[in-house]
């Protein structure tokens, strides 16, 4: 009589697969766990962000109306897109809104960069600059513009009265298009150069001293090196703090409205503060919503130009 056959042992100790249910592998179940515990944090980012960027897409189609009893839905209509961009206030906002960012994340850049290369040959003194820097960055914006604004004062301000020690004549800065214009600059400046600084000076760290020693030898000095050494190898450093840096200056709003309210007139309007006006003043909800959109639009097209030049850049390094 044959004695039945046993099952090989398995030396792992684990259990034979279900018939007819293939194994899940380790990952999967690690990828789905991943999945299920960060659900509900997207479905939170989703309520937050999705949703009203939807909504306002959708907005920007319909003729809404503020009614006694609440909203009143119209029809649909292209005609608040037609209506921005016909509107010469409209480019105005836009042509602000592009000089202030072109203009002040250059000027951020430069002084950052030069402050990160500073800081990089610092010692022990490296922690306490670097907290004094930090200090106008971790201003809120709305705090920083009002002290600014008590600068910038035509009767009591420092800046005045130092224009008129120095020039003979205290000039209203706030009051005037192209002042108010370069007084915005040096306040986004003032306090977001640090931040640049930061962000520059973690990527100064992180650069192997390997190349630097082969530039010493090779006889490099200290302007060819920075051009030829750390300058390419922090270009995609430098290019994330600018497209941050981008992504803020476009949608400045709470800067100019402190200081001059989108004045004098509407020389410092930008575009953020005419979708305030046309939604919050004129309760044209859909004319606000096609400011918006229109402007994260542009915003979108603006990156991915960027890092479409930045990235075929690389590519043309890579293969050289």
């Amino acid at each position: 009589m044959k004695a039945p056959a046993t099952a090989p042992e398995d030396g792992g100790g684990s259990a034979a697969p279900t018939p007819g249910r293939p194994p899940v592998s380790l990952n999967r179940r690690r990828v789905r766990a991943g999945w299920l515990f960060a659900s509900p944090a997207l479905l939170v980012v989703a309520a937050v962000t999705v949703f009203p960027v939807v909504f306002s897409l959708v907005l920007s189609f319909w003729e809404v109306r503020l009614e006694y009893g609440g909203l009143r839905l119209g029809s649909p209509t292209l005609g608040h897109y037609e209506a921005l961009l016909t509107h010469s206030e409209w480019y105005r906002a836009l042509a602000f809104t592009l000089g202030f960012t072109v203009v002040s994340v250059t000027v951020e850049l430069v002084l950052g960069t030069l402050t990160a290369l500073v800081l990089e040959r610092l010692g022990a003194a490296r922690g306490w600059i670097l907290a004094l820097l930090l200090l106008p960055w971790a201003l809120i914006n709305v705090i920083a513009a009002q002290l600014w604004s008590y600068l910038f004062n035509g009767t009591y301000g420092a800046v005045s009265w130092l224009c008129e020690q120095l020039l003979g004549t205290q000039p209203d800065i706030l009051g005037q298009p192209v002042p108010a214009m370069a007084a915005m600059v040096v306040v986004d400046v003032w306090k977001t150069t640090p931040f640049v600084a930061i962000v520059v000076l973690a990527g100064l760290m992180l650069l192997p001293g390997d190349v630097y020693e082969a530039a010493e030898i090779d006889g490099a000095n200290a302007w060819t090196t920075f051009w030829q050494v750390t300058l390419p190898q922090l270009r995609p450093i430098v290019a994330i703090a600018v497209l941050f840096r981008i992504l803020q200056a476009f949608g400045i709003f709470d800067l100019p409205f402190v200081l001059t309210q989108g004045g004098p007139g509407t020389a410092t309007q930008s575009v953020a503060i005419l979708g305030y006006r046309v939604l919050f003043q004129n309760l044209d909800f859909g004319g606000g919503a096609a400011v918006a959109v229109t402007t994260a639009v542009m915003v979108l097209a603006c990156c991915l130009l960027f890092l479409r030049v930045f990235r075929a850049h690389v590519d043309e390094e890579g293969r050289a």
